[in-house]
C-alpha cells in the first residue's frame, strides 16, 4: 500500500467546481466567477479554492475539463456562447492520476510538464473524482523559504512577454492569448502595436482570469478597451528580487503572475506560478544543494587556510 506524504494530501483540493455534461457554458463560467469572488472576500468554503477550471462529471466519473484557457480561446473566436453546453467545448479525455499512486509532489510536477497542463484531477480506487491538484494548491502547501530565498526572479522568469496598447479591444487581447497560448498580455502606454518585442512603460495587465470575468458579464468585448478594464497600477518586480519576496507578493495579492521590469521599463519579463514551481524540479533542487555544498566546502577551506596562517604567524 502506497502512503502519501502529508504535503501531497494537503495539496489535493477535495471540492473542485463540477458540473453535469448538459450544463450551459455561461452557467459554468458563472460558477468560476462566484468562486473567485468568494476567495477574494475570504469566504471560500474549506477545500474549494481552484476557480480556474470546471470538471465535467457523470456519475462521479470525469468526462472532461474546461479551463480559463478554453474560455480565452472561445472569446477570441467571438462566438455566441448563450446556448453552448460545456460538454461541447470541454477538453476530453482529461489527464488524471489515481490517488493510490500519488506519493509526492514531483509526480504531479512531472505530469504538468509532460502534458503541458495546469490541472490534474485525482481519482479514487473506484475511478471516481477525489479532488484536483493545481499550481495554486501546490503553492499553498509548500514551505520553500530556503530555496526561494536563494534564487532570484531572473533565474526563472520568462522574457517572452506580449504587449498591446491600452486602446486594444478585449477581443484583440483574447485573440493574441489564444494564438500564442499565453496566460496574460501586458498593457503599455505606447500606441504602437508590436506583439513580438518588449515595449516600454507597462501600465496594466489582462489575464485569463479577467477574460473569464468579462465573459460572465456578457458584454460586447469588441467594444471594451484594455485601458478600461486592465488591472492597474502594476506591482513591478526587479530581476534581482528574491523568489521568496515574489512568492509573498503573489500570496498577498491573490495573483498567479507578476510583471518584471528593468532599465526603466525597456526590459519586461513575467514571473508565473509555473515558473516558480520550476525550482522544485528534482534536478534543479539537486543543483541548488550541490551549489550549497560547494559553498560550504569553500568556506571550510578558507577557514582552514586562515587558521593555518594564524598558527604560523604565532610560532
Amino acid at each position: 500500500m502506497n502512503i502519501k506524504t502529508p504535503l501531497v494530501e494537503a495539496a489535493i483540493e477535495r471540492n473542485p467546481i463540477t458540473v453535469e455534461p448538459q450544463t450551459l457554458l455561461l452557467d459554468a463560467i458563472a460558477l468560476m466567477n462566484q468562486c473567485r469572488i468568494s476567495i477574494n472576500s475570504d469566504n471560500a468554503s474549506e477545500g474549494q479554492n481552484s476557480c480556474s477550471c470546471v470538471l465535467v462529471l457523470q456519475d462521479g466519473e470525469v468526462l472532461g475539463i474546461f479551463t480559463e484557457r478554453d474560455i480565452v480561446r472561445l472569446t477570441s473566436e467571438d462566438r455566441n456562447l448563450s446556448q453552448v453546453k460545456v460538454t461541447e467545448v470541454m477538453a476530453q479525455p482529461a489527464i488524471t492520476l489515481n490517488e493510490s499512486t500519488l506519493e509526492d509532489i514531483f509526480a504531479v510536477l512531472f505530469l504538468f510538464r509532460r502534458y503541458q497542463i495546469r490541472h490534474l484531477p485525482i481519482l479514487n480506487d473506484s475511478g471516481k473524482l477525489a479532488g484536483i491538484v493545481s499550481p495554486e494548491s501546490i503553492r499553498k502547501v509548500l514551505r520553500p523559504d530556503n530555496f526561494l530565498r536563494m534564487r532570484r526572479v531572473a533565474d526563472v522568469m520568462t522574457t517572452d512577454v506580449f504587449t498591446l496598447p491600452g486602446t486594444a479591444s478585449v477581443i484583440e487581447i483574447a485573440q493574441l492569448m489564444a494564438e500564442h497560448r499565453i496566460s496574460c498580455v501586458v498593457i503599455t502606454q505606447d500606441d504602437v502595436k508590436d506583439w513580438d518585442s518588449n515595449l516600454a512603460n507597462p501600465v496594466g495587465i489582462i489575464t485569463e482570469r479577467d477574460i473569464v470575468q468579462f465573459q460572465g458579464l456578457q458584454i460586447n468585448l469588441a467594444e471594451v478597451r484594455a485601458q478600461m478594464v486592465m488591472s492597474s497600477p502594476l506591482f513591478l518586480l526587479s530581476p534581482e528580487d528574491s523568489l521568496l519576496d515574489a512568492h509573498k507578493q503573489m500570496q498577498q495579492r491573490h495573483v498567479r503572475r507578476l510583471v518584471v521590469s528593468w532599465d526603466w521599463g525597456q526590459g519586461l519579463g513575467l514571473l508565473t506560478l509555473t515558473n516558480l514551481l520550476k525550482i522544485f524540479d528534482p534536478i534543479e533542487m539537486y543543483r541548488v544543494i550541490q551549489a550549497l555544498q560547494q559553498t560550504i566546502e569553500q568556506l571550510e577551506f578558507e577557514k582552514t587556510q586562515l587558521l593555518e596562517r594564524l598558527a604560523a604567524k604565532n610560532q
